[in-house]
């Protein structure tokens, strides 16, 4: 390939590859938090409804209600006053309700209105068409920011249950009591981790700054690509009132299958000794890894990782494309460098040289 085409090929490839990238950088998490301390679960809804579904999202942040009964479900507030329906005519909230104010904010950080009283006539707003909604329900999680729960902060070095919690409901003339519960994690311990991911930003960069072949920078392509993939298809499933699983899969896909193109196309032409070239798909795979991971690099220093898969292998390939891709960015500009000179000094010494 000649060093025109070579150069066509980069460009377009990092053409396709903002394009790719031009949805939401957080695809992967639905733009919330992809790491925590803190994790939250429903453990119980009694009795059981059949077409009735409760979940706990974000670490327990937020509580989801999906009903899918027919029959309609009235959620109290705070002070037991009507604070939302959710039926087959969609979701009603209570604009009097001071839940309805208390719960836009995650740390319920909010001034109530004036008509804002539990004891107030309902006047119902109606917020959705489907039959689900998402909210920050303060019973589910911790509301001291910055602050420790108190076994948590008495002993940091191990897990700790920091409490139970309840929500009543009501589904047509039946009491409904969903549990659950929120536990606390301590996490990684910073010497063990942060020196891996200094040892593969410092690895990328070292293939490129080096080695001797373009051979390593290849591989280390790879690794990249398979990382993004992974962390694609281990995409958690978002809220149903925001997308399908599937749905989000699919966007998660569109730039890791990039990624493994540009990999790729680096390898072999690692492979066939065109460095110059590896190097410019290093800076582009380096930059496609690090917008794809840079939206959950809280799971670098968090004790859970928002999966649905394993949690080991979830964080490794964060730290692949935040540490690697940094590396391939720094490696694969000195590659781009050495090898394009290396090679000009052979076209230099195979020119032939007049004598007389």
């Amino acid at each position: 390939m000649s060093r025109a085409a070579a150069r066509l090929l980069v460009v377009l490839l990092g053409t396709l590859a903002a394009l790719s990238l031009a949805g939401p950088a957080s695809a992967h998490v639905g733009g919330g938090a992809a790491g925590s301390d803190f994790d939250g679960r429903v453990t119980s809804v009694t009795p059981h409804v059949p077409g009735l579904h409760v979940r706990v999202l974000q670490f327990g942040d937020e509580l989801e209600v999906v009903n899918d009964s027919g029959t309609e479900v009235l959620v109290p507030g705070y002070s037991e006053e009507p604070y939302l329906r959710i039926g087959p005519d969609g979701v009603w909230r209570n604009a009097h309700s001071p839940s309805t104010y208390i719960n836009l904010d995650r740390f319920g950080k909010v001034r109530l209105p004036a008509d804002a009283d539990s004891n107030a006539e309902p006047e119902w707003v109606r917020i959705s068409t489907q039959p689900r909604y998402v909210w920050h329900d303060h019973r589910t999680h911790w509301m001291s920011q910055g602050v420790l729960p108190p076994q948590a902060a008495a002993d940091p070095s191990r897990s700790h249950l920091v409490f139970d919690w309840t929500i009543p409901m009501r589904s047509g003339g039946t009491d409904v009591t969903v549990t659950g519960e929120l536990t606390w994690s301590p996490p990684p311990s910073p010497w063990l981790v942060w020196p891996a991911y200094a040892a593969l930003v410092l690895l990328g960069a070292a293939a490129g700054l080096l080695a001797r072949t373009p051979r390593p920078l290849g591989a280390l392509l790879l690794v990249g690509g398979t990382a993004a993939l992974w962390h694609a298809a281990s995409t958690p499933e978002p809220a149903a009132s925001l997308s399908s699983h599937t749905g989000a899969i699919v966007a998660a896909l569109l730039p890791a299958l990039m990624a493994v193109l540009v990999a790729a196309i680096g390898f072999r032409a690692a492979l066939r000794g065109r460095g110059a070239m590896a190097g410019l798909l290093a800076v582009v795979l380096g930059w496609l890894l690090l917008v794809q991971g840079l939206p959950d690099v809280d799971v670098l220093w968090s004790a859970h990782v928002l999966s649905n898969g394993p949690q080991l292998p979830a964080r490794i390939a964060v730290a692949v494309l935040v540490a690697l891709g940094a590396g391939l960015v720094v490696g694969g500009i000195a590659a781009a460098r050495r090898f394009r000179e290396v090679a000009a000094a052979r076209h230099d010494a195979d020119r032939p040289v007049p004598v007389g």
